[in-house]
């Protein structure tokens, strides 16, 4: 009995697909793992978003080489589709599978057996990797027994051609399996006892192309998942500004499971810079989709992704998306410092941001994102929401989010653990999470 560990960069694609992929194993007999107890498989699911992704791949194998040296140690993901023979040569490797074919691993390696070279102790790292242009098939993958929350993938790939992003290299052309088979996907996760699904993709927003033609849209996806019984709550991870309809927003505002949070990206408050991006809207529709939210949903948490140091984002277009960002009524902040990424167009841009600058350009924006995080709290204090209480404990206290994504703190109760409490939001913490009242007792 063989065992198998995982280990996942990146975002909440890539972790519902291991998940998926670590269900296979266990279907097939291996003992899933945790990566430091000596495993004899290694499958570390990649991400190449930025330079430090590379980075953090190369450490992982070296520690898993560590732990293990006899160790089968296999790359997946988006690293592994872009760079597989630089990703091959790292030692201690034995295979590097591309984006069709991380769904394929039994297949392709079998009993996952350690190979030596007749002239060294050296692994000979396999490579298998189709060209991304190719079709690709769909894979349905959700994240299960991980957190309280699942990661439900329902679309994989994109057809924007954005000037910084690898992902479309990575992961090919936008593709959604049908509507049934997510819902289907869904109903497994509720009789699982899950109360929450995240939504995810690489542009969810552009649900809807199967085969290669467009068949559905979103918003008749989300308008079959609310019908799914058992499923409390569904969160959409994160959605184009320009994909993002008033028809989808006010269907979340009216529904019975949807919550009141987006996660939109903008990446630049500047119309020069969004055009060098090639980004697919403009600032003000960016103000037309926040107004509307607050318009039907007054409390609704809206997170925004923004790139710092984009070539030719000079000082004064920095500080016109600084202030563009301050003035909206917005609740957090993902930012992203650009990064030099292999064939893409970002590099031919000028004039290039120092490294320095971008890091200066960062902290002022992640200091901007703490003060509309506690701003945003500040309003919600005193009033009633639902909190799904999560296995996160620190310091005797456990913590779960609200419908509109406030942290909360409360006392530990094992009793509360995947369960659903009203509360009321009480006073912000120094951790920054928000204490919980009960109507009649505090649990604090």
């Amino acid at each position: 009995m063989k065992k198998v560990a995982f280990y996942t960069l990146g975002c909440k694609l890539n972790y519902s697909e291991t998940s998926s992929i670590s269900r296979t194993f266990e279907e097939r007999g291996f003992i899933k793992s945790e990566f430091s107890d000596s495993p004899d498989i290694f499958i570390i699911n990649t991400c190449s978003v930025t330079e430090n992704a590379d980075k953090k791949c190369r450490k992982i194998v070296k520690e898993a080489n560590k732990i293990n040296p006899d160790g089968f140690v296999a790359i997946i993901g988006c690293y592994a589709q872009l760079k597989p023979q630089e990703i091959s040569e790292i030692p201690g490797v034995d295979a590097v599978l591309g984006a069709a074919e991380k769904f394929r691993l039994h297949e392709l390696l079998g009993t996952f057996t350690k190979e030596k070279k007749n002239d060294s102790n050296k692994s000979t790292a396999k490579i298998f990797n189709s060209d991304i242009d190719e079709p690709l098939d769909y894979h349905t993958s959700f994240s299960l027994n991980d957190r309280t929350r699942t990661f439900l993938k329902v679309q994989d790939g994109c057809d924007y051609p954005c000037t910084y992003c690898t992902i479309p290299l990575a992961r090919g052309k936008s593709r959604s399996d049908e509507i049934k088979n997510v819902v289907a996907a869904a109903e497994e996760i509720a009789a699982n006892g899950v109360k929450e699904i995240v939504l995810t993709g690489v542009n969810i927003g552009d649900f809807g192309i199967i085969n290669g033609e467009r068949q559905t849209n979103f918003l008749e996806l989300i308008k079959a998942l609310d019908e799914v019984e058992g499923i409390e709550r569904f969160r959409i991870s994160s959605i184009e500004p320009n994909l993002l309809s008033n028809e989808i927003i006010e269907f979340v505002s009216t529904s019975k499971r949807f919550v009141p949070h987006f996660h939109i990206p903008l990446q630049s408050g500047s119309n020069e810079v969004l055009k060098l991006m090639k980004r697919r809207y403009n600032r003000e529709l960016y103000v037309e989709r926040v107004a509307k939210i607050k318009e039907v949903m007054p409390d609704c948490c809206i997170g925004v992704d923004v790139i710092v140091g984009h070539p030719g984002e000079t000082q004064e277009l920095f500080l016109e998306s600084y202030n563009f960002l301050n003035e909206l009524p917005i609740s957090y902040l993902h930012v992203f410092t650009y990064s030099e990424r292999a064939n893409t167009k970002a590099i031919e841009i000028k004039p290039i941001v120092d490294k320095g600058e971008r890091r200066k350009r960062s902290k002022m924006l992640h200091i901007l994102s703490d003060k509309k995080r506690r701003f945003f709290y500040e309003q919600q204090l005193g009033k009633e929401f639902t909190v799904l209480f999560e296995e996160d404990i620190e310091n005797g206290m456990m913590h779960g989010f609200t419908e509109n994504y406030v942290r909360v703190a409360a006392k530990y109760d094992p009793l509360l653990v995947n369960e659903m409490k009203v509360i009321s939001l009480a006073e912000i913490t120094e951790s920054g999470a928000v204490l919980a009242i009960e109507p009649a007792e505090v649990l604090i």
